[in-house]
């Protein structure tokens, strides 16, 4: 959405016109769901932990994998939400 902000100033403004190379806004998308990743990470594995959404140990499995209980293991959702964004 910015490129179609960005992109009409190059007439005014030389630098503007980075914005219309594909691998800079591959670059900048990147590393704006980089920033999103480690932004809402902790946010987020606070409150998967708050309603209780982690790891479950099954008894009959190794013994050390006990110490993953609670562990929460959706980083998926994360990963996911910041592509989308």
């Amino acid at each position: 959405m910015l490129y179609y902000f960005l992109v009409p100033l190059k007439k005014y403004f030389f630098f503007f016109n980075v914005f219309s190379y594909f691998t800079v806004r591959t670059a900048l998308a990147g590393s704006t769901a980089f920033l999103l990743c480690l932004i809402l990470g902790p946010w987020l594995i606070r409150t998967l932990k708050k309603y209780q959404l982690g790891e479950e140990i099954y008894a009959n499995g190794p013994k050390s994998h006990l110490k993953k209980k609670g562990t929460p293991s959706m980083g998926g959702i994360l990963i996911i939400g910041a592509t989308i964004i």
